[in-house]
């Protein structure tokens, strides 16, 4: 048995036709030869388009939690667990059903049921850890309660294979948020840990995003792109988000107990990592270019703006609100014209709006075919007067 629930080969034929269609419209293919690569690489799965997906998911959620509110109707609601487990294991067996006899592709109705699947095994744990702790560590709201952690760990566990076997993105980044809130709690059981959490969280961040790099130097990239990407712009908010200086001062403050947040220790260090990350995220998403990083540096420096502006107001809301927007309207505008034509690597035209400047086809023939050879000298005609001959009437 496949620890993969999809075909493997599924993604590739779907990256093999987006190329193909690319390519055309680039002029770098003709249309004899995309509708080869469609025939060479078909897409055999299921997915139709994104609104009948959202109507698959809606479907597949009220047949699935109808199902489980019937049973659980028929055992009067006196056997929590026993519907928790059969509507689990129920859900988890349709959505394996489906993906072999329809052929589902994160088509919605599969995503549907593996969330409904995920959902009923967190609330069957909730319930059993609520049950073996003892009753004064039930309801402890710290983040650094060992009553956490007996959720947390299994919880993680559980989404992480989920992940390497369906690649949902949605169910990555769950279990990558899983992973920091385990170091969280694991750091605010120690004395140090409250002042070490942000430097802690931004490094784990920065090792996700390496980690995340490495791995999509795997055979099977394709099977988890979409996780992947997905890990990669968390591991970067994750890395602001963990130097940013209202982030740090209010989830202090929450932590506590606190109503009014307090001046927090190392104050000018995470007022440089709010003023800092933002441009340097901004300057590498320019640089490389990566869409990852540049639309990352951009939410990241409206945030830095709107921390400045919380604890330093410098003019009324609606002034700054209306300067900003002038300014970035204006901005928008100057980097659109400059950016056409391309400059530095950048163009402000859209992906596919290149001209057809050569054929890739005539490309690879130009340089793998054999120039023929002149044939050697030999008998030379020539020399004689009758060229035409009769043509005018004469010799």
């Amino acid at each position: 048995m496949s620890w993969k629930a999809y075909n493997p080969a599924w993604p590739l034929h779907e990256a093999m036709q987006a190329a193909s269609a690319r390519w055309h419209r680039r002029g770098l293919l003709t249309a004899g030869q995309q509708q080869a690569i469609q025939v060479a690489y078909p897409l055999e799965f299921y997915r139709p388009g994104l609104f009948l997906r959202i109507g698959l998911f809606i479907f597949a959620c009220i047949g699935a939690l109808g199902g489980a509110g019937f049973f659980a109707l028929l055992t009067e609601l006196d056997h929590f667990r026993a519907v928790a487990i059969l509507g689990g294991f129920g859900t988890l067996a349709a959505l394996e059903f489906f993906i072999r006899s329809s052929r589902l592709y994160h088509a919605g109705a599969d995503q549907a049921l593996l969330y409904i699947t995920l959902g009923w095994f967190t609330v069957l744990l909730i319930d059993i850890v609520h049950d073996i702790v003892p009753y004064s560590s039930r309801y402890g709201t710290s983040l650094g309660t060992s009553y956490l952690f007996l959720i947390l760990g299994p919880l993680f566990l559980l989404f992480l294979a989920v992940t390497i076997r369906y690649a949902d993105r949605l169910v990555a980044a769950g279990t990558y948020l899983l992973l920091l809130l385990l170091m969280a709690n694991w750091l605010l059981q120690v004395p140090a840990g409250r002042l070490l959490l942000p430097f802690a969280l931004m490094l784990a961040s920065g090792v996700a995003y390496w980690l995340v790099k490495r791995l999509s130097r795997r055979p099977d990239y394709l099977y988890y792109r979409r996780c992947l990407l997905m890990l990669q712009a968390l591991a970067l908010a994750t890395f602001y988000l963990g130097g940013n200086y209202y982030m740090v001062r209010e989830g202090n403050a929450h932590i506590s107990g606190e109503y009014v947040s307090a001046q927090i220790p190392f104050a000018p260090l995470f007022y440089l990592f709010t003023a800092i990350i933002p441009l340097v995220c901004i300057a590498v998403g320019l640089r490389r270019p990566s869409r990852i990083w540049l639309l990352t540096g951009l939410a990241a420096a409206a945030f830095s703006l709107f921390t400045l502006r919380y604890y330093r107001a410098l003019m009324p809301p609606e002034v700054a609100a209306v300067l900003a927007g002038a300014v970035l309207l204006a901005l928008a505008a100057w980097a659109v014209r400059y950016l056409r034509p391309a400059r530095h690597g950048l163009t402000s035209r859209p992906n596919d709006e290149h001209s057809p400047h050569f054929n890739l086809e005539s490309l690879v023939v130009a340089q793998t075919a054999v120039v023929p050879q002149a044939p050697p000298p030999g008998f030379q005609f020539g020399g004689g007067h009758s060229g035409g001959g009769g043509a005018e009437g004469n010799y």
